[in-house]
């Protein structure tokens, strides 16, 4: 099922449209210790606006029938303050010719981040982006939740869309200062990122009319962007 998107990988416009998007995450010049700084060491010198030197984000695993092997990307931002993950395949449908399950897709992304020795981070903020186009009666959702390997993983997010749509959709997460959960000081722990899109044709008839909702617009302003927060571990 094609859709008005284009799927040409620009990952060099995503990391060029990061530098204008990512921003300090709220309460940056406020005191430090989120409710996760006690874990394994956690935080313990206040928040900073990004450490000196670069991290970096590799994709581990990747698994869900959104996003199969080699159609998800990841880009830091040049100032560590954010990064992206790019998806070319990523598209839930109902109608004529729609397989039975194509209305649900998902996707489990396992993060490897490398991040320099002595900081910590959380994720402040996410935003989901993509395309839809549902029929009058017709609704899509985008779910998320992550979580650092062996942590309680974050509450799921629901955001709806109510047919008639034919446009970009946006859904933002926001977290708190005092409710980020932060990685473990001293210890490497994978970052799991959890997405699901789903369409339900409603009151439109499925046998006549297709409705689909994708986050797979490769474009620099269409991707999903997590604003990181940054703190200094206890020690350094």
């Amino acid at each position: 099922m094609s859709h008005p998107l284009s799927r040409t990988l620009l990952i060099g416009g995503a990391i060029a449209g990061l530098i204008a998007a990512a921003v300090t995450p709220a309460g940056a010049a406020g005191s430090g210790g989120g409710p996760g700084s006690g874990l394994g060491g956690g935080p313990g010198r206040g928040p900073i606006t990004a450490p000196p030197d670069k991290i970096v984000i590799e994709l581990a695993t990747v698994n869900g029938s959104g996003c199969r092997e080699g159609t998800a990307e990841v880009a830091v931002a040049p100032d560590n303050t954010a990064f992206t993950v790019t998806y070319s395949e990523y598209l839930a449908q109902v109608g004529p010719g729609a397989p039975p399950t194509a209305f649900r897709k998902n996707c489990q992304l396992n993060l490897r981040v490398h991040v320099p020795s002595g900081f910590t981070y959380a994720i402040v903020q996410a935003d989901y982006r993509g395309f839809a186009f549902l029929q009058p009666g017709a609704w899509g959702q985008e779910r998320a939740s992550y979580y650092f390997q062996g942590m309680p993983q974050t509450s799921q997010r629901t955001h709806q869309f109510n047919g008639p749509f034919n446009d970009n959709w946006q859904a933002t997460d926001k977290t708190e200062y005092a409710d980020l959960v932060w990685a473990p000081c001293g210890e490497k722990r994978n970052f799991n990122i959890n997405t699901e899109l789903r369409v339900n044709a409603g009151t439109s008839n499925p046998q006549a009319v297709t409705s689909f909702m994708a986050m797979d617009s490769t474009d620099a302003s269409v991707n999903t962007l997590y604003h990181l927060a940054w703190q200094v571990c206890p020690g350094r």
